[in-house]
């Protein structure tokens, strides 16, 4: 049985978590910082092409079977070896997001010149330090030895997300199915909002052996990009990001539900 490393913890007073919220609210609305200048009704449109200069990371992409094989590494870990899995789980989390936010966040771009989305690197700075704090502390424990059906229901998300199945042709994202990119796909691991989906899924397994504070900032922070990003399914150009990003609003929405709802730790 895995021992409950928050169980020692004194409980987090509840008006941090607004708090908290409040916060991160603040950083997503943080304002591009760019070489030229563009109008505010512009902001779409630069992450747009941001994200198009990202999204093909070069020499990054050469790093994409990497993540892919270390999660399946840390899959592996955790149902061979769970005492030890939680900690590696976490430090994995945090290292990756500090490449998230170095890779996705910053990029020289057609019109707008140098690009930094100032809300993206800021946050994925806290996911980093915050989940290398707590795999320092051993305060997360994992195992699947509590799947159960319901955990199955959720599953077949965190599968579409690390296969990312799209391609991007002449500024237009197309659906490609393509099996090779289960192991090859540049936006596994190389970007916030196709990475974070299998993070929570983990997490959510790990419930309750998990820090509250550290799993209610990932799961908020998903929510407020899987929102906006639904958005995507308005614009013909990027319309698949619409259904590949649900996996990151439907998530982060079971998480917070499901940690409001979890007893509290003894």
């Amino acid at each position: 049985m895995l021992v409950n490393r928050t169980a020692a913890k004194p409980h987090t007073h509840r008006w941090v978590y607004p708090l908290t919220y409040l916060l991160l609210l603040i950083i997503f609305f943080l304002p591009l910082s760019t070489e030229k200048p563009y109008a505010p009704q512009e902001t779409s449109n630069v992450i747009r092409e941001l994200l198009f200069v990202t999204n093909n990371p070069a020499p990054y992409t050469l790093l994409a079977p990497l993540f892919h094989l270390a999660t399946i590494g840390l899959i592996v870990l955790i149902a061979l070896r769970p005492d030890s899995a939680g900690r590696a789980l976490a430090a994995y989390m945090g290292v990756n997001y500090l490449v998230i936010g170095w890779v996705q966040s910053q990029g020289v771009t057609e019109s707008y010149g140098y690009v930094v989305q100032t809300g993206n690197l800021v946050a994925c700075a806290l996911l980093g330090v915050m989940w290398l704090a707590v795999s320092f502390q051993n305060r997360l424990s994992i195992s699947f030895n509590n799947l159960d059906w319901r955990h199955y229901l959720v599953l077949p998300l965190a599968l579409l997300a690390f296969w990312s199945p799209a391609a991007v042709i002449d500024g237009v994202v197309y659906p490609d199915f393509n099996p090779i990119l289960l192991l090859t796909s540049p936006a596994y691991g190389l970007s916030y909002c196709l990475t974070t989906p299998v993070f929570l899924f983990l997490l959510i397994v790990a419930l309750p052996n998990v820090p509250p504070l550290a799993y209610r900032i990932t799961a908020f922070n998903a929510l407020l990009y899987g929102l906006v990003n639904m958005m995507s399914w308005f614009d013909p150009a990027v319309w698949w990001m619409g259904p590949l990003h649900v996996p990151l609003l439907a998530l982060s929405i079971v998480a917070l539900i499901l940690v409001r709802r979890q007893a509290p730790v003894a």
